[in-house]
């Protein structure tokens, strides 16, 4: 090799490197190991040449010393410069020899590791939030203020308008309430309190944080809220007047207060106020209130068994008063509150026992359910107004989020759906029939306890515009618009038609499940028996049979027969005019009871009113809808088809702010095609113009309605609509006293002077007197012409004449392939006669080969004033054994 590519000997003791580093000595900068820059010639030592083993491992060591890598770094990483990271996206590290004041993500670790926190800083960030908590809920104790009770419980009025806008009456969020010593509350209430709903009370701290993780848990799932179980908590909650949210926010406040509570204020203190500011219902908030509301006495007078009773309506008085509460929950009746309040009152007493509150001795004394007196209203709700007020309260309750609590409180403005004329109007139609007809002291065994219910529905939008409740909301308390059990007879039997003209009639000769399928769509010209006594078959032709194997045998009213014999045809139009029994029962069956109900339902009647549904007598009305359902229903037809959900408020209104308005929820459906809903409106129309319902009629104006009477003169009703406005009256007598506890309906034989009440009498009366003034002034409307509809069945090739079907029968669809009615309904033979128990002389059954006059008679043929002279028909003992209902 030559001499000037040979590379010059280092000279010894230094070199350029010592040089360096002497530099960087006296710069006072340190000198980077070796290896850091990454050069060959760092792989030689500052003396002379080592072996490249022993350099690399040297520099390797030098490397981990100053960026303080483990031995377990990689070799790539140990020989990268200072002060960069070990790659890209890793982050960088901290300068040699500064240490970060959280290290996290921890230098040092790599991977995974790099994010796994130590134990220091785990122990740290639970100290810290723990700490956090500590401060939090310090500041919330510090912040809270111990309740005051005679600040609780006050509240505003409520102000209910009528439908015009102006006022009705301001009232609903009164405060009936007395504040009482701690002395003045017997010990008896406390420890019923106790017993019934916190037995720890006298030792515990006030609150339970299980019950208030449940409440919390529960509202994070978005379920329904709960409150505080214990009385602290529950005594708290009552206070808090001023937020009656149920939001978490809320839940931590209460929480705050009643530890605080808990700790700075005495047990007895907690227990006055939580009685002092308890709602017992009926407006009474307040142990005193509710003395007086409940028993007329002063609290310190209560016994323990009033006591008792008292601790059961904390619960909850919807659910717990006797008088009961079914404005705003139709279960709310008064028997299912007293058997409610009967059950926990005793099993309070048992528990003050058993928690030696109580001796058995003492408990002995009190072997009955306690009395209590009717409730009392102020004066404002007086007449129909306190009717009204529950209305609107109830539709409130059901159909907004704003909860009773809130409503009792008061500060709403609340816009009802309610036409002070037609109210006015109702009243008074129903005072003058009964000033004129009613004599409870010259009749005493059959004018006492008469009761009327009424309301009117608009058909275009459902709102409930009128109602009557009763003679007064502050002496007849329950709501003769709304449930009362009056069952509503024959009204119902549109419903039967609406549901042949829809789904139709099934074909016998079909399977069940076929049969569900092949339908024939039934003409309201149709032919059916309106014989008395008639055998009611299944839609395959089998004779029906009760539970004890017994046939049924439909009556009609007054015993009697319709159509000509043998085969006492008439059509269905034919049937609803005169109100028979027998073709719309027999009707129901071939169509099917499901289909039936399904019709009232979509009319607009609640399941829960429907009863007997499996019964051929469903079909004539043994269901007790209210009068403001009847009337909606009703107001379907009227409306051609679309039925809209009646509703008696349109808007609230809080400081300002609408809480609800009906137009959000408002929502029409279509219930019958308007060609079935016209021709059951031209059926009735035929009712009101040529028979049951003659009296209801109306000057120039078009009115279609139905009759209706009960199996034992029990209710009357009328329910009628023209196309403005449909309206139901009924009329029952039924004791009223809450001390018997086994109310039942009353006969109405000779009650007002008539030997029996039928929907045509009084009920079509009072219909009659009130809609001709409450639609004055309104122009007069007609009903639409209705279209041809369905399949004329049981048609035979030459039909016996019927009374009605005199007129030129109009060309239609042959016959459904369906037997006749003499292959469903045979002529009954002498010895199927005299196989009838109900028949033993197998004579024929009354009635006249006419099947009644053009003039109509009542609800299946009797006059509308009967002589005395007439016999007294008291229903026939088929109908009533086995349910069936009269005209």
């Amino acid at each position: 090799m030559s001499e000037h590519r040979r590379k010059p000997p280092q000279p010894q003791g230094g070199g350029r490197a010592a040089a360096r580093r002497g530099q960087s000595a006296s710069s006072g900068r340190r000198a980077a190991p070796r290896g850091a820059s990454g050069s060959l010639s760092d792989t030689y030592a500052a003396g002379g040449e080592e072996s490249p083993y022993e350099g690399r491992a040297a520099t390797r060591r030098a490397a981990q010393r100053s960026t303080g890598a483990g031995p377990g770094g990689s070799r790539r990483r140990a020989a990268e410069p200072a002060g960069r990271g070990p790659g890209r996206g890793r982050g960088r590290a901290a300068p040699p020899g500064k240490k970060r004041f959280i290290d996290y993500p921890r230098a040092g670790k790599y991977g995974a590791m790099r994010w796994v926190p130590s134990w220091r800083q785990v122990t740290g960030l639970f100290i810290g939030f723990f700490g956090c908590l500590v401060a939090a809920a310090g500041i919330g104790y510090a912040v809270v203020a111990v309740p005051d009770p005679a600040q609780a419980a006050t509240a505003q009025n409520n102000v209910y308008y009528w439908s015009d806008g102006s006022q009705m009456v301001a009232t609903g969020g009164e405060v009936n309430r007395q504040i009482i010593a701690y002395e003045k509350i017997p010990k008896a209430m406390r420890y019923a309190v106790m017993s019934a709903e916190n037995k720890t009370f006298e030792t515990d701290s006030g609150v339970d944080p299980m019950g208030i993780a449940r409440a919390v848990v529960n509202m994070a799932k978005g379920g329904q809220t709960q409150g505080g179980s214990t009385i602290t908590q529950q005594y708290v909650k009552n206070a808090m007047l001023d937020d009656q949210s149920q939001t978490l926010s809320r839940k931590v406040k209460e929480l705050f207060i009643s530890v605080k509570v808990g700790a700075s204020v005495d047990k007895d203190e907690i227990m006055r106020g939580y009685l002092n500011t308890a709602y017992f219902g009926r407006g009474a908030y307040g142990l005193q209130a509710a003395a007086r509301t409940y028993f007329d006495k002063s609290a310190e007078k209560l016994n323990p068994s009033e006591c008792a009773f008292l601790a059961a309506v904390l619960k909850g008085a919807t659910y717990y008063d006797p008088a009961g509460a079914t404005a705003i929950d139709p279960a709310a009746t008064s028997e299912a509150n007293t058997k409610r309040a009967t059950e926990r009152w005793g099993w309070i007493l048992n528990e003050m026992v058993k928690d030696k509150h109580l001796s058995q001795a003492e408990k002995a004394k009190y072997p009955n359910f306690p009395k209590i007196q009717r409730p009392r209203s102020n004066a404002q709700l007086g007449g129909q107004i306190g009717y009204l007020v529950d209305t609107a309260k109830g539709y409130i309750l059901n159909n907004t989020n704003i909860t009773q609590k809130q409503l009792e409180q008061g500060g709403y403005e609340i816009h009802t759906t309610f036409d002070k004329k037609k109210v006015k109007e109702l009243e008074k139609a129903v005072t003058k029939v009964r000033k004129e007809n009613i004599k409870p002291d010259l009749r005493p065994k059959t004018d006492t306890h008469v009761q009327f219910g009424g309301a009117s529905v608009n058909p275009k939008s459902g709102a409930i515009e009128a109602i009557y409740g009763g003679e007064d909301a502050t002496k007849h308390f329950t709501n003769n618009a709304d449930v009362t059990g009056a069952q509503v007879g024959s009204v119902f039997k549109p419903y039967v038609l609406a549901a042949a003209m829809t789904w139709g009639k099934r074909d016998p000769d079909l399977d069940p499940d076929q049969a569900q399928d092949e339908r024939t769509i039934v003409s309201p010209k149709s032919l059916y028996s309106g014989k008395n006594n008639l055998k009611i078959r299944d839609y395959n032709g089998d004779i029906w049979t009760n539970e004890e194997g017994k046939e049924w045998l439909q009556a009609n009213d007054g015993d009697e027969s319709y159509g000509s014999p043998p085969k006492y045809q008439i059509d269905l139009r034919e049937a609803m005019r005169v109100s028979a029994n027998s073709p719309y029962v027999q009707l129901g069956m071939d169509v099917g009871l499901e289909r039936v109900k399904e019709a009232a339902m979509e009319a607009g009647l609640k399941e829960g009113s429907l009863t007997g549904t499996s019964f051929p007598s469903f079909s004539i009305g043994i269901s007790d809808p209210s009068a403001i359902r009847m009337a909606g229903s009703y107001a379907t037809f009227a409306a051609s088809g679309k039925q809209n959900e009646p509703f008696s408020v349109k808007t609230v209104e809080y400081e300002g702010l609408t809480r609800f308005d009906h137009e959000d929820i408002a929502e029409s459906k279509r219930a019958f095609t308007s060609k079935v809903a016209d021709n059951v409106t031209d059926v009735l129309k035929t009712v009101v113009e040529e028979g049951t319902g003659t009296s209801a009629q109306l000057d120039g104006r078009e009115v279609a309605g139905k009759t209706g009477t009960t199996d034992g003169n029990k209710s009357a009703w009328f329910v009628g609509y023209t196309p403005q406005l449909s309206t139901a009256i009924s009329m029952y007598r039924m004791d009223d006293d809450e001390s018997n506890k086994n109310r039942t309906f009353l006969e109405m034989y000779g009650t007002g002077g008539q030997e029996t009440i039928h929907g045509a009498s009084f009920p079509a009366e009072i219909w009659h007197d009130y809609m001709e003034d409450a639609l004055k002034g309104q122009p007069a409307e007609d009903f639409p012409e209705p279209e041809p509809i369905g399949v004329i069945v049981n048609d035979d090739p030459e039909p016996t004449p019927t009374p009605t079907v005199t007129e030129s029968e109009e060309e239609s669809p042959e016959p459904s392939p369906t037997p006749t009615e003499s292959e469903i309904l045979p002529s009954p033979t002498p010895s199927e006669t005299c196989r009838n128990p109900f028949n033993p002389t197998c004579e024929e059954p009354g009635g006249t080969e006419t099947g009644g006059t053009d003039t109509g008679g009542i609800d299946g043929g009797v006059t509308a004033t009967p002589s005395e002279s007439e016999d007294d028909s008291r229903g026939n003992q088929n109908g009533g054994l086995f349910g069936g209902n009269d005209g």
